[in-house]
């Protein structure tokens, strides 16, 4: 499959070297390294988060979830 990414250029210009240092191309090497990237997350889990919860009356009068406006103008205490 080809695709077009964007590199940093002083990282373009050591990748490209070391590429040919090592008797590969740029696209071997990007592989290799995203290979090697994704392999070490695979099998690896983050414990579950713990969130707090908090006892209450739910939402104040004239707040909704649908919308985030109203939320926000009350924390930043406008309404």
């Amino acid at each position: 499959m080809r695709t077009i990414i964007s590199l940093d250029d002083e990282l373009h210009r050591r990748a490209k070297s070391y590429a040919a240092e090592h008797g590969t191309t740029l696209t071997a090497l990007v592989e290799e390294a995203l290979r090697a990237r994704l392999a070490e997350r695979r099998g690896k889990r983050r414990p579950p988060v713990q969130l707090p919860t908090f006892k209450g009356e739910g939402m104040q009068s004239g707040l909704s979830l649908d919308k985030m406006g109203t939320i926000y103008d009350r924390m930043d205490g406008l309404r």
